[in-house]
């Protein structure tokens, strides 16, 4: 019998006899599932069975395909249709039986997990373990993710404003609509919080004349901010800093824009880090926090222990909006704006996608095999979650309240115009 035969009741249980535009082929050559097919899995191994039974779920598909176990051929946005089925998975009594038939009593063994799994060790969030945490993702390669980001090297949600096409243009519109809320004029002082490869105060000093700060955990982001802004000409104006956000004293700000960064913050640490934000900033100053946010209790959020929290941001934790807008205000700010811009994200991880894909040789001799299939799969995976639904970003735009309650806000929002 075929390898795909004896897998098929093993697969149903894990996938449903349904698989839509998706078939699946073995290691003998032979497979299942429709003809005319969108994408193809592919089980290049029994390995591939190990890691399905000692970590069922998202786990398991996510370390099989990392260590080349499980590879997908076609459209990959095709197969992660069929993520969902993955996160109530028990196996029975049948499909250790199953296992052990098709690969042997090892199969009951864990595998080693690849090495590019994270190991972080101390208390979560301290400020030790968020640069470990931090290095794990960013400071892997800046020649890599100028392949995956393009010239802007943002790695953030851009805004497909109207007449907007490319990446590029979307990432410098999504930083001229921070600045543009923020009400940024020339001679006031920014404060980026995680402030990545530094586009956010290159563009606010060059268009704006703000002397801006951005602070970063990671050192390979900041080699590259501080030669940017040197290049730029804006070395008098901008200051980029290998920092935590809790070590910045040297306020007060006139606005404070944190972008991307806010889901390393963690539950237990968003009044400290709003508390922080609120000191830092002067009276009638205006915070912009631009975050991942998730759904109310759907079950469907980044987890500890998931593919995501293992292999792409350990220790990342996404809120939902009405938390996130409470701990703002609790801080003693004031909510002014609350922006979705789900559907920006997802069409900006699909760019990224698309970057990776056609970048593929360099990017592997970059950074490795084992590296790039992580990023194709949480970026692509991440797509498919803002496109359904299951993930949400917010930009929340708050003021500290000057004496009587003054705010110094626009009568309406007048970013847009």
């Amino acid at each position: 019998m075929s390898a795909t035969r004896q897998l098929q009741p093993f697969l149903e249980h894990l996938l449903g006899p349904d698989l839509g535009d998706v078939a699946i082929r073995a290691y003998d050559g032979s497979s299942i599932g429709p003809d005319g097919i969108a994408a193809t899995i592919v089980i290049r191994s029994p390995e591939a069975l190990r890691r399905l039974v000692t970590a069922p779920g998202e786990l398991g598909f996510g370390r099989a395909y990392v260590a080349g176990d499980i590879d997908v051929d076609g459209d990959i946005y095709a197969a992660l249709d069929l993520r969902h089925r993955l996160s109530e998975v028990r196996l029975r009594p049948a499909d250790w039986l199953r296992a052990v038939r098709l690969a042997g009593p090892s199969a009951l063994w864990p595998a080693a997990p690849p090495a590019e799994e994270a190991r972080l060790r101390g208390r979560r969030h301290s400020k030790v373990r968020d640069q470990a945490a931090i290095a794990h993702h960013y400071d892997v390669s800046n020649d890599f993710y100028r392949l995956v980001l393009g010239p802007t090297m943002t790695y953030s949600c851009a805004l497909w404003a109207p007449g907007v096409s490319t990446l590029d243009d979307a990432q410098r519109a999504k930083h001229r609509l921070v600045a543009r809320k923020l009400g940024l004029q020339p001679g006031m002082r920014l404060l980026d919080v995680g402030c990545g490869w530094g586009g956010m105060v290159r563009l606010a000093a060059e268009e704006l004349g703000v002397e801006a700060v951005g602070v970063t955990l990671s050192r390979e982001q900041a080699d590259h901010a501080a030669k940017s802004v040197v290049d730029a000409g804006l070395a008098g104006q901008v200051d980029v800093r290998v920092q935590d956000y809790r070590d910045v004293d040297d306020g007060p700000y006139d606005a404070i824009s944190s972008i991307g960064m806010f889901e390393h913050v963690g539950l237990a640490r968003l009044g400290e880090y709003f508390r922080t934000l609120h000191g830092l900033l002067r009276p009638g100053g205006r915070l912009l926090n631009h975050g991942i946010s998730r759904p109310p209790r759907t079950g469907r959020r980044t987890s500890r222990g998931g593919f995501i929290d293992r292999y792409v941001f350990p220790d990342g934790e996404l809120h939902e909006i009405g938390q996130v807008v409470t701990a703002v205000q609790e801080a003693g700010f004031e909510v002014r704006h609350v922006e979705s811009l789900r559907e920006h994200y997802a069409r900006t991880l699909r760019a990224w996608v698309a970057n990776l894909e056609s970048s593929w040789d360099a990017a592997v001799a970059e950074i490795g095999l084992a590296r790039a299939r992580i990023w194709r799969l949480y970026m692509a995976a991440s797509a498919v979650g803002f496109e359904d639904g299951g993930t949400q970003i917010h930009q929340t735009l708050a003021v500290r309240p000057a004496a009587g309650g003054a705010s110094g806000m626009p009568a309406r929002p007048d970013w847009d115009t």
